[in-house]
């Protein structure tokens, strides 16, 4: 019995205690915000910039995009180009066998050979050009976005933003937070500031 009144006076104290803590103000409130990157309570600062509208207003993105689009021609062309000479020499090859245009059938066997040969020289040229066209995507893609974020490094060392989202990856967000304009016309700044 005496064991029993003695837990529970110890019982009983540390309700009282607890009850002491928590309307007296020590404790936590739940909806105390996350603290940010100071370690401070205060609200996270956000932002987010709309990186498709940015790359069509980007003059960096612009000219490396203008000048894979003019290479992307130029390789569209001499494939083209050989694509159409290889037809016509099909044609024309075609056209002699059924007229008996060669003199004997190691000739025609030949030129068959040679059209054979050239039918492979233009699948080479496609697969190179293809490959050749996807490794500069990736190294003008790779650049503008090195270029992006340098710029965000120093234009958030100013900011103070503890975050700058892409909208890609984002399924909403308030206008107000938005700074794509503001990146963009620095980025612009910075990229003629480097091209004189």
């Amino acid at each position: 019995m005496k064991n029993s009144t003695v837990v529970n006076i110890v019982l009983g104290l540390a309700v009282a205690g607890l009850y002491i803590i928590y309307f007296s103000g020590n404790h936590k409130d739940k909806s105390t915000p996350p603290s940010n990157s100071n370690g401070t309570n205060n609200p996270l600062s956000i932002a987010y910039v709309k990186m498709d509208s940015m790359l069509f207003t980007y003059e960096l993105a612009k000219k490396l995009n203008g000048e894979f689009a003019e290479k992307k021609e130029t390789f569209r062309k001499e494939y083209t180009d050989k694509r159409m000479k290889f037809e016509r020499d099909a044609a024309s090859f075609q056209e002699k066998v059924q007229r008996g245009g060669f003199l004997t059938e190691e000739r025609a066997k030949q030129e068959q050979e040679r059209l054979v040969g050239l039918q492979q020289e233009i699948q080479k040229l496609d697969y190179d050009l293809t490959q050749k066209l996807s490794e500069m995507q990736a190294q003008i893609n790779q650049q503008i976005v090195d270029s992006i974020s340098s710029y965000l490094k120093s234009f958030n060392a100013v900011k103070k933003y503890d975050l700058i989202l892409n909208s890609q990856s984002m399924l909403e967000g308030s206008a107000q937070f938005n700074i794509t304009k503001e990146v963009t016309q620095g980025l612009n700044d910075r990229f003629k500031s480097l091209s004189r």
